[in-house]
C-alpha cells in the first residue's frame, strides 16, 4: 500500500518538517491516527542530525473541539487541528477570478478518465 503527504515542508530557522493532513470533511480521530503516522515517518526517514521533531498540521472543514481534544490527549508529537474557509480567505477582488472547489474537482475528474 502506499501512501502520500499532502504538504510537506521544511523550516530552516525551526529546523524542522513540518506535515499537512488536508481534509474536505468534518474531522474525523482517525485523522489524527495518519497524521502521526505520517510525522514519525518523517523523523525516521528524513531527519538527519540536529533537526528537531516534525510539526502535523491536519486542516479539516470544520472540527468538534471536543473529538478534536480527545483524539490529541495523549498524542507525544506536536500536531493541530484547524479549521478552515477557503472561500473567506481570499481577498474579494481575487474570489471571481479563481475556479470554484467544484470546478477543479470536476475538471480533476475530467482528467482521469
Amino acid at each position: 500500500m502506499d501512501y502520500y503527504i499532502d504538504i510537506l515542508m521544511y523550516n530552516t530557522f525551526l529546523h524542522r518538517y513540518l506535515v499537512i493532513e488536508l481534509k474536505d470533511t468534518e474531522f474525523m480521530p482517525e485523522y489524527i491516527g495518519k497524521l502521526n503516522f505520517y510525522c514519525s515517518a518523517v523523523d525516521d526517514i528524513l531527519c538527519r542530525e540536529g533537526d528537531n521533531q516534525t510539526i502535523g498540521l491536519l486542516l479539516c472543514r470544520s472540527k468538534d473541539r471536543v473529538k478534536a481534544e480527545y483524539a490529541l490527549r495523549d498524542i507525544q508529537k506536536p500536531i493541530g487541528i484547524s479549521d478552515y474557509e477557503l472561500g473567506q480567505a481570499l481577498p474579494k477582488d481575487f474570489r471571481g477570478s479563481l475556479p470554484t472547489i467544484e470546478e477543479i474537482e470536476k475538471e480533476l475528474e475530467f482528467d482521469s478518465q
